[in-house]
């Protein structure tokens, strides 16, 4: 897609602004455990995760998922979760409670994920999440975008939440309980054989990578964006540049954001005008990719609007029928991100950049 973009005169040009910020939350490991065809009076399934980083601090939290559709989260006192960031999960926080875990250990080997995690919830209830999976047979993990965004309500971002090194917990050679106030639940089973082995809807990865795209925000826009640690890179135009990619790291893997056309220098723009692009959002080829829609609208020289539409949906790469076919089946695991549409409006007063972004769900 060709645009012609008209740029301020040079001696009117300001500094070149990038709106996109792309923030990584460091995770160690996660583990979904869903029984919602044997439900607790309050709780779905727990998310245990085990964080281990200078920032968040190292220690065990676990989500867990409520029949309303918002969270719980208990956390170890050794960590500091930001309770705002937990409103991309379902319909938002409900509670965040410091907890002692008599035990928590969460382990991820060849033969399986070993896990033994025992607290109390916000009722006084013991719960006890057991799982030691010792089967011989050797895993054939694969990548994928987790769904964690679907029953996000009022979104502040867009959690990508990319799941590397995942596989689902094995029924043979498991044994299991999952207990709440002394009584048992039933992990949820997955309907279909995968790599010729039943296994239960509960999984896992220890290598997950979490992105949050473009945090809402009003404020003033520099020209680095909103995140110090991701970098960009501009195609220059004389006195202007766009944006070709913007990239994130964390350990060994990175993401990056791509634009076809780049993304134009917004701040030096004209009045009058309309500017379309697509972009991607990728990193490890196992776990696909997420694309969609950009467009730019400047009202006058000073002032405009930016949308943000990923409307191509998450396109996974994977090979295997039985998760191809489980794609299919389960459209939310592709459409959720088409449901998700950030606006974002600036004006200009001086030189200095008035900036406004939020998202919705359509």
């Amino acid at each position: 897609m060709k645009n012609s973009i008209s740029y301020l005169p040079p001696e009117k040009s300001r500094a070149s602004l990038n709106p996109f910020t792309l923030n990584v939350e460091p995770l160690k490991r996660l583990l979904l455990v869903n029984f919602n065809k044997d439900p607790d009076s309050v709780y779905l399934g727990f998310e245990p995760q085990l964080f281990e980083d200078e920032v968040m601090g190292k220690g065990l939290l676990v989500i867990a998922w409520r029949k309303d559709e918002e969270v719980d989260v208990y956390h170890a006192p050794s960590l500091s979760p930001d309770p705002d960031k937990y409103d991309i999960a379902g319909k938002g926080l409900n509670l965040m409670q410091e907890t002692e875990f008599s035990s928590s250990l969460f382990d991820i080997q060849e033969a399986g994920v070993s896990v033994d995690i025992v607290f109390k919830d916000r009722f006084g209830r013991l719960v006890e999440i057991m799982i030691h999976e010792q089967n011989p047979k050797s895993r054939e993990p694969f990548g994928l975008l987790a769904p964690m965004g679907m029953a996000a309500k009022h979104p502040s971002a867009m959690p990508l939440i990319w799941l590397h090194e995942f596989y689902f917990v094995r029924r043979k050679k498991t044994n299991y309980h999952i207990r709440i106030d002394g009584k048992s639940h039933s992990m949820d089973k997955l309907p279909l054989p995968l790599d010729f082995s039943w296994m239960y809807f509960s999984r896992y990865s220890n290598l997950p990578f979490i992105l949050t795209l473009n945090p809402d925000f009003k404020g003033g826009l520099g020209p680095d964006g909103l995140n110090p640690i991701q970098t960009t890179l501009w195609k220059e135009m004389g006195k202007f540049r766009e944006i070709e990619e913007i990239k994130v790291c964390e350990g060994s893997l990175s993401y990056k954001m791509g634009f076809r056309p780049a993304f134009p220098d917004f701040a030096n723009m004209e009045g009058g005008q309309t500017v379309e692009g697509k972009f991607e959002i990728f990193g490890h080829p196992s776990c696909g990719k997420v694309s969609g829609s950009y467009l730019v609208r400047t009202a006058d020289g000073d002032s405009g609007e930016i949308v943000l539409d990923p409307n191509g949906g998450w396109q996974p790469s994977e090979k295997k029928w039985v998760l191809r076919l489980i794609y299919a089946l389960e459209s939310g695991f592709k459409r959720w991100p088409k449901t998700y549409q950030w606006k974002a409006r600036w004006k200009f007063s001086e030189k200095a950049c008035a900036f406004e972004s939020k998202w919705s769900r359509v």
